[in-house]
């Protein structure tokens, strides 16, 4: 009977873990073999380098550029984006006037805009917030501050501010979503908890940091790695959005453009491989860490 059952199993595993492994593992272990050679992307023939593209990776002033802005949005984006969903699906849920624990009025309208960055196209994002930091005055965000007599400012075309503009877009793309999760999670809470807190005399503050933060922190440490694997892309918002794209200056350099230009315009597959080697051992170290920093007792309730 176990017999059985297993060969049953076993046979609905087989195609799915069979494409998986040609359409996804394969490429992954091409990727390390190209990456020790001087492959073109187009020639069938290539040599053996061993080290080499690794080598001039470690100087690359490029690479070491995207590597830097990566590393800022990955610091950025998870901290922001958490804490700004985590706050408004707490205020949706006890933020309500009044005796007790009530959600604000309406609050299903403001779950649905917030959510509604989820059901539209990076490419669409990316273009509106184009036109929203474009550097003529006509631009929205330079109407806005002709308004008080401020501007124009050249919002993408500084290299000082361009990364941080972008930074405010995955994070605004991004909320929505997070926020339809974390209120899923905070509505699992009984509501006698907050009750209890408010009636012990705690604030919505300390609610916030001492009750609700804790009871949701497995969802948050999940949040939290998925937004740190997001931050190691941002490939389509810097093509599109930027000057280059990734300028001005390299400020908006990411490591995915750069595999992309290095591999498809410049002819160099090899180096690209090399690129994808060290972002994807970058992601694992990444996930990896923060699990563990992030780990902590799971409190029942």
């Amino acid at each position: 009977m176990q017999h059985g059952k297993y060969r049953f199993i076993a046979g609905f595993l087989a195609v799915p873990l069979g494409l998986y492994s040609v359409f996804v593992i394969w490429p992954f272990l091409q990727t390390f073999f190209y990456s020790f050679t001087n492959w073109t992307g187009l020639s069938p023939e290539f040599e053996y380098v061993g080290f080499q593209n690794f080598e001039l990776l470690w100087d690359d002033t490029v690479f070491r550029h995207a590597l830097r802005n990566n590393i800022v949005l990955l610091i950025g984006l998870p901290v922001l984006t958490v804490f700004i969903a985590l706050l408004f699906a707490f205020l949706l849920n006890v933020g309500g006037s009044g005796a007790g624990v009530r959600s604000i009025r309406g609050h299903g309208s403001y779950k649905l805009a917030f959510f509604l960055p989820q059901v539209l196209s990076v490419p669409v994002i990316a273009l509106v917030w184009l036109a929203i930091f474009r550097s003529t005055p006509d631009g929205l965000a330079n109407s806005a501050l002709g308004a008080f007599g401020l501007g124009p400012y050249g919002w993408l075309a500084d290299p000082a501010m361009a990364l941080y503009c972008l930074l405010w877009v995955l994070i605004w793309g991004s909320v929505g979503f997070y926020l339809v999760l974390f209120n899923a999670a905070i509505s699992s809470v009984p509501r006698d908890l907050f009750e209890a807190a408010f009636i012990d005399g705690a604030g919505r503050a300390s609610t916030f940091f001492r009750v609700t933060m804790p009871l949701l922190w497995d969802t948050i440490q999940t949040s939290w790695v998925y937004l740190a694997i997001l931050a190691l892309d941002g490939y389509a918002l810097v093509l599109i959005m930027t000057i280059g794209p990734g300028n001005p200056d390299s400020s908006t350099q990411v490591m995915a453009l750069q595999i992309a230009q290095a591999g498809f315009e410049n002819g160099k597959a090899g180096y690209a491989s090399a690129m994808g080697v060290v972002m994807f051992l970058l992601t694992l170290v990444v996930a990896a860490t923060l699990l563990r920093l992030t780990r902590r007792e799971r409190i029942e309730y």
